[in-house]
């Protein structure tokens, strides 16, 4: 079977790409269909630090054990709940659904996450706040019950705990925090 020059060149093209993208050396657009790939040259981190932001996210380990201790702290009070941690981006690194979870507390613990690490605020307090501006509860995503906690690293937001499923927001919220100095240890 014989190889076209157009197929070679891309081959040969893409080999390139790859090694260079590979060494950090590249950045790779492949949006055009009917050419071949093409690279464009970034700029080295180290020759434009200005452009850069460094930020602190949470290890999925960190998540993990955080999302161990509140299921631990709502299991001592004999309650049943989902965790959700999210990153500061407010993207979901990982949700735990507790042995005999109402479905609803899913979603809800992951809204409640979201909306912690959004406005770097418990949502007990947040909840407080829609007196005077109810179009908040409009947000998408968002849940203003008590049961999300903000996570912070350098007074900057790095992720959310929101738990549900307890009888109250004032619980949910207990056991948040007791995910959060999980990760003060």
């Amino acid at each position: 079977m014989a190889t076209s020059r157009r197929t070679l060149t891309g081959l040969i093209t893409g080999a390139a790409v790859l090694a260079a993208v590979g060494a950090g050396a590249v950045a790779v657009d492949l949006t055009g269909s009917d050419t071949p790939a093409t690279a464009q040259v970034a700029l080295a981190a180290e020759s434009a630090p200005a452009n850069l932001r460094q930020t602190t996210h949470l290890s999925i380990d960190a998540a993990t054990r955080a999302a161990e201790a509140v299921l631990d702290a709502a299991a001592a009070k004999n309650q049943r709940v989902s965790v959700a941690v999210v990153d500061r981006d407010g993207n979901t690194i990982l949700t735990l659904r507790g042995d005999g979870a109402g479905p609803q507390s899913y979603e809800s613990a992951e809204r409640k996450a979201f909306t912690a690490v959004s406005w770097n605020a418990p949502t007990s307090e947040l909840a407080k706040r829609l007196a005077s501006a109810p179009h908040l509860a409009d947000i998408p995503g968002t849940l203003f019950l008590g049961g999300g906690v903000p996570v912070t690293a350098s007074n900057a937001p790095i992720a959310g705990i929101g738990v549900a499923g307890a009888p109250s927001g004032d619980l949910d919220e207990e056991f948040a925090r007791a995910g959060a100095a999980e990760l003060a240890r």
